[in-house]
Formats: structure tokens, C-alpha cells, sequence
């Protein structure tokens, strides 16, 4: 592939304004030239990079986390690297838990962590769901459900600010004494009919996650959360008998799934040394996965907002709000190049937002962190593969695929190969600034040496 990789999209003329401010690309260009052999393009796979492919099916319909990877995606990663009930799979940014699960059909040992308990729990009750019988969850939900109209409010998080607008008065009430009535079932049923439960809720308000905020929607017509339970309930029966064409098995290895930053793995209790991961980080582009979750997290894993806050800031600094620590500094000579351009740019126009630079230094930071952790907690030769989206601020390109892949190398890895899986757009504001520009979504792919 071109060095000069952007042939789907027709650039803007660039304005006089713009010409006036001198973008020095040069440690940029120099990457692009080092990976250019190893980068291929393959925008057959685009649509596995995102959630769409597990839309229609089973189990992994149930809950939507638009930010997840698809079934089909891990599997055919699965067969191009041969790993095998030998292997040990690990996904440090779990998420829903796609490679978990996975694995757990595949009968491969995995684990997986997520500082995002909402991350966790999905991950470790998707692969239970395969353990029951048909009809089960049926009939204990429709035995919960007369218990429904006297039963107490739970408490939950109404202290976070989304909490006091997000739903129907009769709606919220609800959803506490449905908390109360799955808070008595036995498990694995009560985690089980929790996800259904957590599932809903965002249906059942006045809210849609929309990128790195909850859009808040108040006259978007909602049902109530019983009639969205019913229906989550009915998916799920239809689920357990569209197993038997899957050929997924109900006798399953299930995963280890724990809550824990792979910035620090040393609390991490691995059986054996993993021999692959397969994962994806938070991308540096401003999402705040503890906004975009709020609803579900201060239903069931949080107390107050204060809570909330201290989850906030103790994810992976990948959002506007992340604080920066004593010490923080640029990790690599194109986010320095990128740092500078954008210092000037600021000069003659003040930044959509003064934190950006402090996001970027604080990212790379936190994910030169955990590429060290990976190094040192892997099996010699094992593989990394990594989905990573690209970024673009004030019309600096980011090259993360490229930097991660140079700090990789840095680590001890060997960069093996990065495969342009899509091209992204830019927002709005971006295009009309500094004209179309075309994205990276890229895979990255290091063996340990």
C-alpha cells in the first residue's frame, strides 16, 4: 500500500488561514514509510470490526455494546493463527466479552479483564446462558413477575445528574422493583435475568448512547421495562433453540473474567502464560465509556456519583476529563511532532478544546503501560492482535496504529503486519475546518520475540 494512503476521499481546498500555519509531518511521514511494507488493506473485514456482525446472533444479540467486535471476527482469527484448545486466550479489554465467549464454544481456555464492571458482568453471564435448559428462564420470570406490583424501590445512583431526566416517572419505578425482585432469584438465574434486566434500561429511558455522550431524547417514545423484558425473555428462549445449528455445545469451558487494569497486571492470577490475545482498546477519541453507561452502572455497580467520578478517572485515559500525573510526557517523536503542530495551531486559533494535547500525552502513556504488561505476562511467540482506530484533532492526523506498533517494537515485539480493516470519516466540524480526510481502522499484529 501507498505511503500516501488516501485515495477514497476528495480533500477541501485547504483555506488561506490554514496555509498559514506550518504542519511539520516529517517523524509522521517517516513512520508511514517504516510500516508501509508490513501495512496491507483488506476492507472485506470492515464490518467484522464492529458490533453489527453479532446483531442477529444468538446470546450475543442479547445485550448491545455497539463498541464490541464481532463473533465471525474472532473466529476467523482463531483459524488463520490455529490456536487450539493448547492456547490461552487473553483479552485485557474485554468489553462484552466477544473473544471470551469465543473461546468458551471453541472449548479454548481464556480471560479477560475491563476496569468497566458492566464490562465484566456481560462477559462473564453471556457464556452461562448456554449452560440452560429451555423454558427455564421463562418460567421463573413469569413466576418474578407477579411478584412485581408490591414489591419495594431499590436503591439506586439517583444522585448522577442523568438519573433525575432519563426516564418516565412510572418507568424508573419500575425499574427499582424489578432490581428488588432479581436481587432475591438464585444464580446463575439472577445474573442471567440481571443482563435481560440491564439490557432494557437504556430502552426504557429517554436516552441513546450516541459516540462518547448519552443523547438525551425526551420525546422519544419508550415502553416500559416489563414490555421490554418480555421480549428480551422471548429472544432468549428462541436463542437456546438456535443453539443446536450453531453447534455450540452446553458443556462449556467458561471463562475467567475479573475486574482489573491491564495498565498493572500483577494482581492478575493467570493459569499459564497467554499465548494469544485478542482484544481492543479504548480509542483515544474523546469516548467516556463511564458516561455512555451511566444508566446501566448506576442501576446495578455504583452507589452515588461519587463512585461514578472515582470509576471515571481511574479508566484508561482515553477521554477529555482524564487528569494528567505528575510525570506524564510525550512517549514517541510523532506524538511530539503532533503535540507541537497542535501548540501552534493554538496559537493563531484556540483548540475546539485545550485538553486534547493532555489526552494524547496521557493515552499514550497508559498504553505504553500496558504494552510492557503484555510483553512481560505473555508466552514467548505469542501473537497480539489489536483493533485500533486512528484519530484526527484540528486536522493533526494521529497515527495510533503506527505509534502503538513502534512502541510495541520498542517493548521487545515483533510488528508482523497491520491490516486496514476500514477508512473513517471525520466529524462535521473537522471536515468543514480542514477538508475530508480518511481514517484508519486498523488491526495490528506483534509476536513476542
Amino acid at each position: 500500500m501507498n505511503s500516501n494512503q488516501y485515495p477514497l476521499f476528495i480533500s477541501k481546498n485547504i483555506t488561506q488561514s490554514d496555509k498559514k500555519i506550518n504542519t511539520n509531518n516529517f517523524y509522521r511521514n517517516n513512520l508511514e514509510k517504516k510500516y508501509t511494507p508490513i501495512i496491507e488493506e483488506n476492507l472485506k473485514i470492515g464490518s467484522l470490526v464492529s458490533y453489527q456482525g453479532n446483531k442477529n446472533l444468538p446470546i450475543l444479540r442479547l445485550f448491545r455494546y455497539k463498541e464490541a467486535f464481532s463473533y465471525q471476527f474472532v473466529k476467523d482469527f482463531f483459524n488463520k493463527y490455529g490456536i487450539t484448545p493448547k492456547d490461552y486466550v487473553f483479552d485485557p479489554f474485554c468489553g462484552m466479552g466477544t473473544t471470551l465467549f469465543t473461546s468458551c464454544v471453541s472449548g479454548i481456555q481464556s480471560i479477560g479483564i475491563d476496569r468497566l464492571p458492566t464490562g465484566v458482568f456481560i462477559s462473564e453471564t453471556l457464556p452461562k446462558i448456554l449452560t440452560i435448559q429451555p423454558n427455564t428462564i421463562t418460567e421463573i420470570y413469569e413466576q418474578a413477575k407477579l411478584l412485581l406490583e408490591n414489591a419495594a424501590e431499590a436503591q439506586v445512583a439517583e444522585d448522577v445528574r442523568i438519573m433525575k431526566i432519563a426516564f418516565p416517572p412510572k418507568n424508573l419505578t419500575e425499574l427499582k422493583q424489578w432490581k428488588t425482585i432479581i436481587q432475591n432469584l438464585e444464580n446463575p438465574y439472577k445474573e442471567i435475568i440481571d443482563l435481560l434486566y440491564l439490557s432494557v434500561i437504556e430502552p426504557a429511558s429517554f436516552t441513546a448512547k450516541d459516540g462518547q455522550f448519552l443523547r438525551y431524547l425526551p420525546n422519544r417514545e419508550v415502553a416500559t421495562p416489563t414490555e421490554l423484558l418480555d421480549r428480551k425473555v422471548k429472544e432468549l428462549e428462541q436463542d437456546l433453540l438456535n443453539l443446536k445449528t450453531l453447534a455450540w455445545d452446553r458443556n462449556v469451558l467458561l471463562p475467567k473474567v475479573c475486574q482489573g487494569d491491564t495498565r498493572d497486571l500483577s494482581s492478575i492470577s493467570f493459569e499459564k502464560e497467554p499465548t494469544f490475545i485478542l482484544t481492543s482498546p479504548p480509542y483515544a477519541n474523546r469516548y467516556d465509556y463511564t458516561r455512555s453507561y451511566s444508566l446501566e452502572l448506576c442501576f446495578n455497580f455504583i452507589q452515588n456519583f461519587d463512585e461514578l467520578k472515582a470509576l471515571r478517572f481511574g479508566i484508561l485515559r482515553s477521554h477529555i476529563e482524564a487528569k494528567e500525573h505528575e510525570g506524564d510526557s510525550s512517549v514517541h517523536e510523532a506524538l511530539t511532532e503532533i503535540l507541537q503542530n497542535l501548540e501552534e495551531k493554538n496559537q493563531i486559533k484556540k483548540l475546539n478544546n485545550n485538553r486534547i494535547p493532555i489526552m494524547l500525552i496521557a493515552y499514550f502513556v497508559d498504553m505504553q503501560k500496558v504494552i510492557k504488561e503484555w510483553y512481560r505476562v505473555c508466552a514467548k511467540n505469542a501473537t497480539v492482535v489489536m483493533v485500533v482506530d486512528n484519530v484526527r484533532f484540528e486536522g493533526e492526523h494521529v497515527p495510533v496504529d503506527l505509534i502503538l506498533s513502534d512502541l510495541a517494537e520498542q517493548a521487545g515485539f515483533e510488528v508482523e503486519k497491520i491490516i486496514v480493516a476500514r477508512y473513517k470519516g471525520n466529524s462535521s466540524q473537522q471536515m468543514g475546518k480542514y477538508g475530508r480526510f480518511p481514517v484508519r481502522e486498523s488491526i495490528t499484529i506483534w509476536r513476542k520475540k
